[in-house]
């Protein structure tokens, strides 16, 4: 029998902004830290906790570049964080097309 999907959901990215910065990763692949900032809408302290969180699990790497005077990081997810959000993914929309349709 098959696994439920509740079960194979990944409890890291059961948080919303951390959802929202693994999608974006999906959909972007290797992105600037501006850019996941400005797109999930969190200061830069907010997003590097966020990004050590998912770093520490094995779904995302950073590389930093010096750019000029400044440096900038590059973020993108490992090939394990491809497979667990796209697993993640799928659980949720098996769970979505459970769910019992609104009547109201």
């Amino acid at each position: 029998m098959p696994e439920p999907a509740d079960t194979r959901l990944v409890p890291l990215l059961l948080d919303p902004t951390r959802l929202r910065i693994a999608a974006t990763l999906v959909a972007a692949g290797k992105v600037e830290f501006g850019f996941i900032r400005d797109r999930v809408g969190l200061s830069d302290s907010a997003l590097s906790k966020q990004l050590k969180a998912l770093a520490a699990a094995g779904l995302l790497t950073s590389d930093r570049e010096p750019t000029g005077a400044a440096r900038r990081t590059w973020i993108r997810l490992t090939e394990q964080g491809r497979e667990q959000v796209g697993a993640h993914v799928v659980a949720l929309r098996e769970i979505a097309a459970g769910a019992p349709a609104d009547e109201g």
